[in-house]
């Protein structure tokens, strides 16, 4: 059995048997309230004065690691300063408590594209599974107040012809002959490993596997901050706290066009604020997630008391979504005053599992959310998604009250296309005062029960629920 202790939260995550009707808005302002951004002592950590130079090709890692040592056992911790310039690091950065990273603006951190400076390997999340793999980029492990800020620039280096490639998509650099992720000892073996629960300590991955780390990750960690940063060219997933709680991520930019390549994922998290930020990715902006399949269960931490406000999305698969690997569940999730507008932007707002995710996702409110336009759907619910690939699965996922009202469209698809599964359908969905201009096809609405959808108008004409589905019933036949 697959045991990870954090000592950071625990949850009840047993579906409810009643829906509650009331917004749940009024329990926005209590949420933030618990939310306070750590604080560090006020002594600066130069880390020039520890040996590093302005130099793009000389390695500043030990210099940084130094840095980072020295204000660790500084009484009340203090900042680590790289100030403007270029600064090449041979490897990850791992945070320590009390610490806070930051780039003044006009600094920018290049990071190696050499794999085997990201050994050895450390515990970490690949798609929602547990493993030991290459150290994600920068890296904290169970530490506490820690943060990641300033103007400047953090510079992955990937592309096609590095990290990219082992997804093994000629999109992306790779050429037949070529390894990749999808070998059988590679991404395989992890999904096998995953369902025989086999410990972690024993999935030993990195070197010859071809599985990408992440950007950011901080891992069973308490009390974060990511601030005005900003991240291009991610191997991986871009920002990751996983298993944490009380995490601000504020004016953060991430701009990423890799495969996989999402902005930010919380995967089992409580007490995040992701406000003032700016997505434009290869994958989705915004992925709230909470573990995948047998080690979701296992685990059994939702991600919870995720606010979302005051972000502007543009390129990626979808703007906020949840899923699909949220089999520890998600619940209490708020996002407003949202700016979405690319031809490249597939989908707003997107919810998403299947019968091997399965999860109880519940309480989600979204308001004031302008769309200028999205490729497919404004908003999008999927019960069986990437369904073809789950034969043996029998964890039928769980959605159930989902609030959603002001959305302003300009172009897409679909204004609205939720389908639930016939063997347990989606509930309580409300859509009130909602405007969806120059959509191109007719609204879908299978298996879902208990929806309203009021004062809402697709190309101005006013729309009901029960339009929707009669219509839906007739395109089936």
């Amino acid at each position: 059995m697959l045991l990870v202790s954090t000592g950071l939260f625990s949850c009840n995550n047993a579906p409810s048997n009643k829906s509650k009707s009331v917004s749940g808005w009024d329990k926005l302002d209590s949420i933030k309230r618990d939310i306070v951004a750590p604080s560090f002592a006020d002594k600066n950590f130069s880390i020039t004065d520890y040996g590093a130079k302005m130099d793009s090709t000389a390695d500043a890692l030990p210099a940084l690691t130094k840095a980072i040592d020295a204000a660790s056992k500084n009484k009340g911790g203090g900042r680590v300063v790289v100030p403007a310039g270029v600064f090449l690091v041979k490897g990850p950065i791992h945070l320590k408590s009390h610490v806070e990273l930051h780039l003044e603006k006009g600094a920018r951190i290049k990071f190696s594209t050499d794999a085997a400076d990201y050994l050895p390997v450390v515990h970490t999340r690949y798609e929602g599974m547990e493993m030991m793999n290459y150290s994600p980029l920068i890296y904290a492990y169970k530490q506490t107040d820690i943060a990641l800020t300033g103007e400047g620039v953090l510079d992955g280096q990937a592309n096609n012809e590095h990290w990219w490639w082992w997804t093994g998509s000629k999109r992306f650099g790779w050429k037949e002959g070529m390894p990749n992720q999808e070998l059988p000892d590679s991404k395989p073996r992890l999904n096998q490993m995953n369902k025989d629960q086999v410990p972690v300590e024993k999935r030993v991955f990195g070197a010859g596997h071809y599985l990408r780390p992440t950007f950011v990750e901080f891992y069973g960690c308490k009390n974060i901050l990511i601030q005005g940063v900003t991240l291009i060219n991610s191997p991986f997933w871009i920002l990751h706290p996983t298993l944490s709680q009380n995490i601000t991520i504020d004016g953060v930019s991430t701009l990423s066009y890799g495969p996989n390549n999402d902005g930010c994922d919380p995967e089992s998290c409580k007490d995040v604020w992701i406000k003032n930020c700016h997505f434009a990715n290869g994958d989705d902006c915004i992925a709230i997630k909470s573990g995948r399949d047998e080690d979701g269960r296992a685990i059994n931490i939702p991600s919870k008391n995720i606010i979302i406000e005051d972000c502007k999305m543009e390129d990626g698969h979808g703007g906020v979504v949840i899923g699909s690997e949220a089999s520890g569940g998600v619940e209490d999730i708020y996002g407003q005053n949202l700016q979405m507008n690319s031809p490249s932007l597939d989908r707003a707002i997107r919810i998403k599992s299947n019968s091997c995710r399965g999860g109880v996702m519940r309480r989600f409110y979204f308001r004031n959310i302008e769309v200028g336009q999205v490729h497919e759907a404004v908003i999008k619910i999927n019960m069986f998604y990437d369904e073809k690939n789950t034969a043996g699965c029998n964890f039928t996922p769980t959605l159930d009250s989902v609030f959603i009202d002001h959305i302003k469209s300009g172009k897409s698809q679909y204004a609205i296309n939720l389908q639930g599964r016939a063997d347990k359908h989606v509930t309580n969905i409300k859509i009130d005062s909602c405007s969806f201009d120059h959509v191109e096809k007719p609204s879908f609405i299978k298996n879902v029960d208990q929806i309203v959808i009021t004062q809402t108008t697709v190309n101005g004409k006013q729309v009901s629920a029960d339009q929707i589905i009669a219509a839906s019933k007739e395109e089936k036949k």
